[in-house]
């Protein structure tokens, strides 16, 4: 008589009906994600709105009035910031105050801000996600505005498709095509570059900043490191570099960047902006840089200061280098100067070496 085999203390799970229970769940997981992103974006919405009527009622009594407008927002922005952080720059509160004047809903999911919210009825007036009244604010005809509003909640859109159709003048081609139908039928139809996973959706830089969360743990903690002992090395250097931000976001049509470090040069008057690569230099990271430094010198730079200039630095293992970027500047003269003011490459990329190498000995001692 065969031995029979004794059962193992390892358990496996039956491979009969598997793959059909845990897709089960990563339906689940990912139902509950975007269930999760439309319950705040219904209240980030309805809340902007809600901003934005008090600010226009506050004006003249609900009456728009430009000229005094312009303070008042700008007054409300920085007041705003000051308490809960990014999310309320001048132009971020101008749109809820535009989102107020160009939605006028009823007044019930104004009373109910006031009161515990209602998440239906906060979608049942604001079936779409802040970030596509964001996109409509952008369309200045009010037929287009309306058409491309029904057409995303006609067809489910996502942002990414609803910035697509109208970057394309959608609206403009099916208004002037002899088959509308067949129109609208072969241009609602997303393309795969439109999809929004779950995670994208949750890291919505919208949705974040209502939520007063940060999207830093995206990045490496290898660079995390790098860039707040490289900010503490720059001001031990002297009085004349000056903390302005980390991590400061900047939007460039509908992309989101972020600088890693930006300072005022207090003997050069002007803004450096700092960008810091674990990877090789590539000429991709000199024009992004550049990128930073045309929106830094446009949005950034006061009259009376001079135009900023970028410093990349590239730490990779075996490697490091530091590059400023001074082409862009008008003149030779000022360029010289910039060189004579600003920290020595060399020093800086020694500097760099040091503190990766002891950045990576910690964490190797802290391992079990």
């Amino acid at each position: 008589m065969a031995d029979r085999k004794k059962p193992s203390g390892k358990q496996v799970a039956p491979a009969i009906g598997y793959d059909s229970m845990l897709s089960g769940v990563v339906n689940l997981l990912e139902q509950a994600r975007r269930t999760s992103v439309r319950a705040v974006n219904a209240i980030m919405t309805a809340t902007y709105w809600e901003i934005g009527r008090r600010i226009v009622e506050f004006e003249q009594g609900g009456e728009a009035r430009a000229e005094y407008g312009s303070s008042l927002i700008k007054r409300v922005a920085q007041d705003l910031s000051t308490r809960f952080g990014r999310g309320f720059s001048k132009r971020n509160v101008e749109q809820m105050r535009l989102f107020y004047l160009k939605w006028p809903i009823a007044q019930t999911v104004s009373a109910q801000l006031d009161q515990t919210p209602v998440i239906t009825e906060f979608v049942r007036a604001f079936p779409l996600p802040w970030s596509h009244y964001v996109c409509l604010l952008s369309i200045d005809n009010h037929e287009a505005r309306r058409f491309y509003e029904e057409e995303a909640l006609r067809g489910g859109w996502s942002v990414r498709q609803l910035n697509r159709q109208v970057s394309t003048l959608f609206y403009e081609r099916t208004t002037v095509s002899r088959n509308k139908a067949a129109m609208l039928k072969k241009g609602g139809k997303p393309l795969p570059e439109d999809a929004v996973s779950p995670e994208e959706e949750l890291k919505d830089p919208l949705v974040l900043e209502f939520l007063g969360l940060k999207d830093e743990y995206s990045e490496n903690d290898l660079e995390e490191a790098l860039i707040r002992h490289l900010e503490t090395f720059l001001l031990e250097l002297g009085g004349d570099f000056t903390f302005v931000g980390r991590q400061r976001r900047l939007r460039i049509g509908d992309s989101w960047y972020r600088v890693d470090l930006l300072f005022f040069h207090r003997r050069l008057r002007c803004l450096v902006v700092i960008d810091l690569k674990l990877g090789t230099f590539t000429h991709a990271d000199a024009g992004q840089m550049h990128m930073y430094l045309n929106y830094a010198r446009e949005h950034w730079t006061h009259p009376e200061e001079n135009p900023p200039v970028g410093l990349i630095l590239c730490a990779q293992k075996d490697h490091a280098l530091a590059h400023y970027a001074l082409e862009n500047l008008p003149n030779k003269v000022l360029a010289a100067e910039y060189k004579l003011a600003l920290p020595d490459e060399k020093a800086l990329v020694a500097e760099i070496d040091k503190t990766r190498r002891a950045l990576e000995r910690r964490a190797q001692v802290k391992k079990p």
